[in-house]
C-alpha cells in the first residue's frame, strides 16, 4: 500500500455539463453516484465496487437533450482523476487485465497505464437500447473519454453476448477489475516506475 494518500477531485464545467467526481484508489469500493442516467449511475457504482475505488460522482448535463454530452463528459472527468491520484505510478503493477462472464456473455479487458493512451473496443455494431432509453453506443464513448484522459492502452472486446445490459455490465466489471489490478502497489518495487523509460 502507498504511504501517500491516493486521492483526487476534479470539477469540471462546460456549456453542456457540470461535473464533479471524487476518488480514493485505496478504498473498499464505498460509491454515491448521482448523474440524472440512471443506467450510468448503476454501471458506475458496479465500477466502484469492483475496483475497490472509493467514488463520488456528481454530474449535470443537457440529458433532455441527449445522454451523450453527460457519459463522455462523466467518463472524461473520472479518467483525470485516475491520472491525478496515481502521480508519477510509482510502485503500480501497471497491466491488468479481466475475462469476465456475465450470464450470456463474456468479454476481455486488457490494459496498460503506459502514459500512450488507445483504445481498441470491439463489440457488435447493432446492440439494443438498453432499459429506459441508454443507446449501448455510449460505452464505447464513455470509455474512449476514460482512457484517453487517465493515459491507458485499454482493448476491450466483447466475445458474444445477447443481452445489451449484460454486454454493458460485463464491460464496465471488467474494466474495474483490470484498474484494479494494475493500480495496487507492488512492493517489490515500490518507489520505482515501472517502466525501463522511467516514466510513465
Amino acid at each position: 500500500m502507498s504511504t501517500q494518500p491516493r486521492t483526487a477531485k476534479i470539477h469540471r464545467k462546460t456549456a453542456e455539463t457540470e461535473i464533479t467526481i471524487s476518488l480514493d484508489l485505496d478504498g473498499t469500493g464505498q460509491s454515491k453516484i448521482e448523474t440524472g442516467i440512471a443506467f450510468l449511475d448503476h454501471m458506475l457504482t458496479l465500477f466502484s465496487r469492483h475496483s475497490r475505488i472509493d467514488l463520488n460522482v456528481d454530474a449535470k448535463g443537457d440529458i433532455e437533450v441527449d445522454f451523450h454530452h453527460t457519459v463522455e463528459d462523466t467518463g472524461i472527468v473520472l479518467g483525470q482523476c485516475i491520472k491525478q491520484a496515481l502521480g508519477d505510478k510509482k510502485g503500480i503493477f501497471r497491466y491488468g487485465s479481466a475475462l469476465l462472464p456475465m450470464d450470456e456473455t463474456l468479454c476481455r479487458v486488457a490494459l496498460d497505464f503506459s502514459g500512450r493512451p488507445f483504445l481498441e473496443y470491439r463489440a457488435p455494431e447493432k446492440v439494443d437500447t438498453i432499459g429506459s432509453g441508454f443507446p449501448f453506443t455510449l460505452v464505447e464513448e464513455f470509455l474512449r473519454g476514460f482512457s484517453f484522459n487517465a493515459l491507458i492502452n485499454l482493448h476491450i472486446e466483447l466475445l458474444y453476448g445477447r443481452d445489451a445490459h449484460h454486454m454493458a455490465e460485463a464491460i464496465f466489471k471488467g474494466l474495474a477489475r483490470s484498474v484494479d489490478q494494475a493500480i495496487r502497489i507492488d512492493e517489490r518495487i515500490a518507489g520505482t516506475i515501472p517502466s525501463t523509460k522511467e516514466m510513465l
